[in-house]
């Protein structure tokens, strides 16, 4: 099978140009179709809804956005906050139920206009509140009048007063001037009941909360609404509900903390005078005033005594070495001692004047006798000086060890009580340290309370609004472009989709290359489409491209040759209705108008429609010639066309393939080849009758038929599996019946050649087709020049 054809060397622009421009009526049709429905949907139907917007400043201290110092000192309950937890904050449900209660939008009040309902939230002369919206029913339509003179809303026969709880069939309804109105109603009104928390959530679905960017804390609030002013007040209201659950958190958790501050407060106290009065207890029994000063002074006390007793025991050493000096010396001089640190001022007096007596005594031993009166008298003052000397040594060691004693006792007493210090040191330290910690505790609660105090007085919140909610000046739903975009999509989608449907998910045959796809064997023309009515005798075909058809067709098959010695053509086809008698007559006709002798025998002895054609029908024929003794000249029949003769089945219409065997054809076939220049035989259709099988011995060619949109594509593929007709003679194929694609006439049929600038019509594009000799190799040559492109090879037979 030969792949290379025409069509897979065409770009994708020329194969959509030649599939759906035949259909530009219908696209036409459907683009004008859907560019009114577009238009009516626009004008008519669609609500136009507008962007609104607003942008809220979250302080975020992980992305640097904090509160000032001072704010922070001042306000102990504002915290930073992370922008995604806000993010969720602001679209939780129970913000959106508090501006779906605060604007009332559970009582929706819509207008009718002629052929739609608009929202009449700034059109409604009054607001509409439930008692209990939750538990209320939903109504879709409930209809109401107002009476602007008397300010009452009528609802069917009762009419209602504002700014007053009513009772109505539909639950306890306050109806209020509507704040939002700024416009008078077209149409009449109605208002619907509607679950609060469907609202909300159709709200929430709607709603779009995003950052700004990854780096900011600046959130963008986006809404589309119907009505740009109910849309900022949506927007509104929810910043607001958001800004007020904030501040109501932080005052219930001011106030909560402020209940607990005063508490402890109380607690603290009643601690803190137990504390107080355990210290001064203590104080009081233990005798402390104040254990440091105490301490230092008990311990200056004992280095006082310890220095007086170091200062006791030097005198009292010095009395001793004194005291030793005066019993040791015998009236000799030496070096008197020295009283260092001994303030007795006597006992220096009695020591200098024995000092002085020896000296005396040493000097007059020297130089007088010993019976001397003045060494004598001198004697006498050294021993007397000695025991005065002793005697107030005695008495100055006395007092030193009693005061030594003294001293003593008293660091004792001070050793003792520094002894118990730590103790009471340890104990008033752990009675200080709990006043301490209850001093501290009551500190910071007095403070914590004056913070909490001021945390109720106006300060910064943890969010700053940039820009309130603001609509877009013009709609951006529906978009015009869009919507006409879609539409002619559509209608081009739906164009397509027939085209599409029509030619390509259908089972008969319908292009060419359908042939060409699913066989070898040679396509030997293309006829177009002609209308005849049912039953009527063959006429000269009143188409100037039908003659023009098959005299291409004769050139195709080299019947115009000079040494073409093939005569003898058969037409058949698969099924009965392709067009067989139709193309086997139409080419007798051609031939016989070029001069030649042609006859036409009608070998359909079932269904003779050509007999038909041409006023023979149940003539004598064929069957009486095969059954019966007879002349084949006579049942030639004159067709009133000069030089063509037909040959009718004849009167017995039925099977007679058995007759068909009895050997008169070989007689019959030698007769009308002498007779005539060419013989069309017509045959029944292969598929339902062997006859053309027995026919095709003596035939030079064959043409099938297959007829465009009538032949199922199931038969095509069969051609090759049938090996009886491949093993026909020159066989080639008819394509016949090709209608033009579409709705208008042009170059674009289901054909090969119409495809590329050869449909046939009232102009002609048609190259002259060099001549042939017979259908030998010369019929490839044939049908590649007449189609500029390669074709499929023939069949080698042909």
């Amino acid at each position: 099978m030969n792949k290379d054809k025409p069509r897979s060397e065409e770009n994708l622009f020329a194969a959509l140009t030649f599939r759906f421009l035949p259909y530009w009526p219908l696209f036409l049709i459907l683009l004008l179709f859907a560019g009114g429905a577009a238009w009516a949907y626009l004008k008519y139907y669609a609500s136009p809804t507008y962007q609104i917007s607003a942008t809220l400043l979250i302080k975020d201290e992980k992305k640097g956005i904090n509160d000032p110092k001072m704010m922070e000192e001042i306000d102990g309950f504002t915290s930073s906050k992370l922008v995604d937890n806000e993010m969720k904050v602001i679209q939780s449900r129970i913000l959106m139920n508090k501006v779906v209660d605060s604007l009332k939008l559970y009582a929706p009040i819509y207008e009718q206009g002629q052929f739609k309902v608009s929202s009449a939230y700034t059109t409604s002369p009054v607001r509409i509140s439930l008692r209990n919206p939750n538990k209320a029913l939903e109504y879709p339509q409930i209809n109401f009048r107002f009476n602007k003179e008397k300010n009452q809303v009528i609802i069917g026969s009762t009419a209602y007063a504002l700014n007053e709880w009513v009772s109505t069939p539909y639950g306890e309804m306050l109806f209020t001037e509507n704040p939002a109105k700024s416009a008078m109603p077209a149409g009449p009104l109605y208002f619907a009941i509607v679950n609060p928390r469907r609202v909300a959530n159709e709200l929430l679905m709607n709603l779009a909360v995003e950052p700004s960017s990854k780096l900011s804390t600046v959130i963008n609030l986006a809404l589309e609404d119907q009505v740009p002013q109910r849309g900022e007040d949506i927007l509104n209201h929810l910043i607001y509900a958001y800004n007020d659950v904030a501040i109501a958190d932080r005052n219930e958790l001011a106030a909560n903390t402020m209940n607990f501050i005063e508490g402890r407060i109380k607690v603290v106290e009643d601690e803190l005078t137990s504390v107080e009065d355990q210290v001064e207890q203590f104080k009081s029994s233990a005798g402390v005033v104040n254990l440091d000063e105490q301490g230092k002074l008990y311990l200056q006390n004992v280095g006082d005594n310890d220095r007086k007793l170091s200062d006791i025991n030097m005198k009292l050493a010095v009395l001793k070495n004194v005291e030793a000096y005066v019993i040791s010396k015998r009236n000799t001089v030496s070096t008197v001692p020295s009283t260092l640190g001994v303030s007795e001022p006597v006992l220096s007096q009695l020591l200098q004047k024995l000092y002085e007596a020896e000296l005396r005594y040493q000097a007059l031993s020297k130089t007088t006798a010993e019976n001397n009166p003045l060494l004598l008298a001198t004697q006498d003052e050294i021993n007397k000086a000695r025991p005065s000397i002793l005697e107030n040594i005695r008495n100055q060691r006395a007092n030193l060890l009693a005061s030594r004693a003294d001293l003593m006792a008293t660091n004792n007493s001070y050793r003792s009580a520094l002894q118990t210090i730590p103790q009471k040191e340890r104990a008033l330290l752990e009675i200080s340290r709990e006043m301490a910690i209850k001093n501290n505790a009551y500190s910071f609660l007095l403070q914590k309370r004056e913070e909490t105090a001021l945390a109720h007085a106006p300060t910064a919140n943890s969010s700053r609004v940039v820009d309130m909610a603001q609509s877009s000046v013009m709609p951006v739903n529906p978009k015009p472009i869009q919507v006409y975009a879609v539409a002619m999509f559509l209608s081009l989608a739906l164009g397509i989709g027939f085209v599409t449907t029509k030619e390509q998910l259908t089972s008969k045959l319908l292009f060419r290359s359908d042939i060409e796809d699913n066989t070898t064997i040679p396509i030997i023309t293309e006829l177009s489409d002609v209308k005849r009515k049912e039953g009527a005798l063959f006429t000269v075909p009143g188409e100037v491209y039908v003659i023009e058809q098959f005299r291409q067709m004769r050139a195709t098959m080299g019947l115009f040759g000079r040494s073409f010695n093939r005569k003898k053509i058969m037409v058949t086809s698969s099924i009965a209705g392709e067009g067989k008698s139709f193309v086997s007559s139409n080419l007798a006709y051609s031939l016989a108008s070029s001069g030649k002798k042609v006859v036409l025998i009608d070998f359909d002895l079932r269904s003779p429609n050509a007999s038909q054609l041409f006023n023979c029908f149940r003539q004598t024929g064929l069957t009486e010639y095969l059954t019966e003794d007879i002349d084949p000249q006579s049942i030639v029949c004159e067709t009133g066309f000069s030089n063509l003769s037909i040959i009718p089945a004849g009167t017995s219409i039925g099977d007679h393939t058995e007759l068909l065997l009895n050997g008169k054809l070989e007689t019959f076939f030698a007769y009308v080849e002498k007779t005539f220049d060419y013989i069309i035989i017509d045959t029944p259709p292969v598929e339902l009758v062997s006859d053309a099988y027995l026919l095709a011995e003596y035939c030079d060619a064959t043409l099938f038929v297959m007829r465009h949109a009538f032949t199922p594509k199931s038969k095509i593929k069969h051609l090759n599996q049938n090996t009886q007709l491949r093993a026909v003679s020159n066989l080639g194929i008819v394509f016949t019946g090709v209608k033009a694609r579409g709705f208008i006439k042009g170059d674009y049929g289901y054909g090969y050649g119409s495809a590329y600038g050869y449909k046939y019509g009232a102009k002609f594009k048609r190259k002259e087709a060099p001549k042939t000799e017979g259908l030998g190799l010369n019929l490839k040559k044939l049908i590649n020049y007449n189609t500029s492109k390669a074709t499929p090879d023939l069949d080698p037979q042909v």
